[in-house]
């Protein structure tokens, strides 16, 4: 393809778009701002649609087919970006689909129709099928089944993926993680991720299981049209507006459900329970559930009918996970049943157990026995190791069953959610104990050392989100904004911006309405746009940080003001405002002026004013004043080399490679890329490192 063309010049945009992901990808998009601004000879907005980028390539296409010396500076920043397409080496090869259990009965003419859809030729239609039944009829256990008896037709690997507490982002963040790609590697935003899930299915032959859909919306984006892939939805009902062939999943029948209870017990005794089989069989309605729950009491005296307490539905097979729920819970010891009731009053999406102690206000290890049991009469679903789920309708169950009182049951949530508060705050203060943005005070749980601060909050963010969702609800507001300020070393550092979003647009929220004109709305803010910015929502960051900063001057909060506006001049750095990015940074270096000798942040002035003259440095990049550039570098690196601190004196070393770079100055970047090098050595930043070896290869090839 000419470098030069449409196709190309949207190819090299679209590539860098993608790879915001880690710092050098983010580096690499304020470049392409610089060199587009210099090519148009105006300033030029950072499209955020694909119809925006289409009008940037047009643009650059327009002035350097005609222009050598412009053509020469998109050659020279185009030869850095590699090139776009599937990742190489993310493929594991290996079945990603969860356990298939052991007996499985009847279902042959859904098994042939699953056979005939990845079987069919193929038209241009994707090879789509849609599994769909009532909870407990076993649609889920179907597409497992199917996935690992066909494991041999799907070479390239076998996908699934759990919806029903992941967003789509979400979803196909998952997803790219199972064929292997690294966090530093998957695009924040939704569009990108989906496009680079597209790539990396194309010409593979794999199986896809979407499992516990609600809508055709939440699959749409994970759906593929590569002739080798094969995706089984499962919902509980047909879903509108998929176009997917529809295997419906109902009962088992009479003599299949006495043969699956067979199976799990053995002939001996389904003889010995000849009396109560029939009642038994009745009750569970061809449920699979119903039938896996029945079988360790089969020989016991027949179930009472169902009290009521229970549902009564049009669909047999639903109430039939009730009246299973109901009879494992008549045969539970006084405190598991106690753990079930209390556990089940909230919608949390896994629970181990030191929340489930809390929830019950029991001994962690008493705990640990108890969900055990739980997990033993099926009323829990192990998720993984420690880790359990409830279904849906066995959690609606179970807040039926909930007799403990309304005070009872609302401290059992209320002690849920202070475990969640203070697991979060031990965490951020382990994971980043130099940040003011991490909530003060102390916390009975504490972490040994950053990483595992870290993944702590990584491993429970889908119940700290749940955890802010119910402190909302009882109106705690103190907790809301804690436990979201908690979450900002796993912004930083881990990122997870899809499944936060949610928790932090609520601390907004909050903060709006009940710490008004405050520090904390300020900071709650603050971290809202770094998300949308991670995210590439940036209409929606702007409003966020602007609110930041008019909350932290409010408040009187100098350190926080400065930060909030240097917030934003970042901001403008990804939306190649380079004008009113490095205004941000002259207006953030005046206002720490004004933090006096004895004030908060006057030890950490001096680093704050370095980075500051980083990022005017960046922005003079990007306006093409490299002279000026130089200079502000030159400060910053000044100072990050004589404190010690090797990361930004590594980041700045690469800003002024870079800004040579664009000059076509190689001689003198060399040097600072091989400094850069050198510094990284003992850092944990292979991204960087890689980054640095592309621009030394341009520095030596001259080009």
């Amino acid at each position: 393809m000419d470098p030069m063309s449409m196709g190309a010049i949207g190819a090299v945009l679209g590539a860098v778009g993608s790879g915001m992901a880690n710092e050098a990808g983010r580096w690499a998009w304020e470049s392409a701002g610089g060199v587009v601004r210099r090519i148009a000879g105006r300033e030029v907005a950072a499209p955020t649609t694909p119809g925006q980028l289409t009008e940037v390539a047009h643009l650059v296409h327009e002035r350097v087919r005609n222009e050598p010396q412009l053509a020469y500076a998109w050659t020279l920043f185009a030869q850095g970006v590699p090139a776009q397409g599937a990742p190489t080496g993310t493929f594991a090869r290996r079945a990603g689909l969860p356990a298939s259990p052991r007996f499985f009965t009847d279902r042959q003419e859904a098994l042939k129709s699953l056979d005939k859809e990845a079987t069919r030729v193929f038209d241009g239609r994707p090879r789509l099928a849609l599994l769909h039944g009532p909870e407990g009829i076993g649609t889920s256990t179907l597409a497992i089944h199917w996935g690992w008896r066909q494991q041999s037709r799907f070479p390239d690997g076998q996908l699934y993926a759990d919806l029903r507490t992941l967003s789509p982002e979400a979803t196909l963040g998952t997803l790219l993680r199972q064929l292997g790609l690294p966090d530093e590697e998957i695009p924040p935003a939704a569009t990108d991720r989906a496009d680079l899930f597209q790539r990396c299915l194309a010409d593979r032959r794999l199986l896809l299981v979407l499992d516990h859909a609600q809508s055709a919306g939440q699959v749409r984006a994970l759906l593929t049209s590569s002739p080798g892939v094969v995706t089984v939805v499962v919902a509980r009902q047909p879903l509108a507006g998929l176009d997917a062939l529809r295997v419906p999943v109902g009962p088992l029948a009479r003599k299949d459900a006495k043969r699956l209870l067979t199976e799990l017990v053995g002939k001996p005794a389904i003889g010995a329970a000849r009396a109560t089989l029939p009642g038994v069989l009745d009750r569970c309605a061809g449920s699979p559930y119903a039938l896996r729950a029945a079988a360790p009491r089969l020989t016991a005296a027949a179930p009472a009918a169902p009290t009521s307490t229970e549902s009564t539905t049009s669909d047999p097979a639903l109430d039939a996970v009730g009246a299973a729920a109901e009879d494992s819970y008549r045969l539970l010891t006084p405190d598991a049943a106690r753990l079930y009731r209390l556990a089940g009053l909230y919608a949390w999406p896994t629970l181990d157990a030191a929340a489930a102690a809390r929830a019950a206000d029991l001994d962690e290890a008493d705990a640990t026995r108890l969900l055990e049991e739980l997990a033993a009469a099926l009323l829990l679903d192990p998720t993984d190791v420690g880790r359990y789920r409830y279904r849906p309708a066995v959690r609606a169950h179970a807040e039926r069953t909930a007799v403990d009182g309304i005070a009872a049951c609302s401290a059992a949530v209320t002690r849920t959610v202070e475990h969640y508060l203070h697991l979060a705050v031990g965490a951020a203060q382990a994971a980043l104990p130099e940040s003011w943005r991490v909530p003060a005070g102390t916390s009975p749980i504490s972490y040994g050392d950053r990483g595992t601060a870290v993944a702590a909050l990584a491993a429970e963010a889908q119940n700290l989100v749940q955890a802010v969702r119910a402190a909302e609800e009882f109106s705690d507001w103190d907790t809301v904004v804690r436990l979201c300020q908690a979450l900002w070393p796993l912004q930083l550092k881990a990122g997870h911006h899809d499944i936060l979003l949610p928790a932090l647009q609520a601390g907004a929220r909050t903060a709006d309405a009940h710490f008004a004109a405050s520090s904390t709305a300020g900071s709650l803010h603050a971290q809202l746009a770094h998300t949308y910015t991670e995210l590439r929502r940036w209409d929606e960051a702007e409003p966020e940080a602007l609110a930041a900063a008019r909350d932290e001057r409010a408040a009187g909060h100098t350190r926080g003001h400065a930060s909030a506006v240097e917030f934003l001049g970042l901001l403008r750095l990804r939306q190649w405002r380079f004008t009113e990015a490095y205004d941000c940074f002259d207006e953030a270096y005046r206002v720490l002026d004004g933090i006096g000798p004895a004030d908060e942040g006057a030890a950490d002035l001096p680093r704050a004013r370095a980075l500051l003259e980083r990022h005017r440095g960046r922005a003079l990049r990007g306006l093409g004043r490299r002279g000026d550039a130089y200079e502000r570098l030159e400060q910053a690196l000044r100072f990050f080399r004589d404190s010690g601190e090797a990361y930004n004196t590594a980041r700045t070393l690469t800003d002024l490679a870079e800004t040579h770079l664009d000059g076509a100055e190689f001689t003198a970047a060399l040097p600072l890329v091989d400094e850069a090098i050198a510094v990284l050595g003992e850092e944990n930043a292979g991204y960087h490192l890689t980054h640095l070896r592309r621009l030394r290869e341009r520095c030596v090839s001259g080009g």
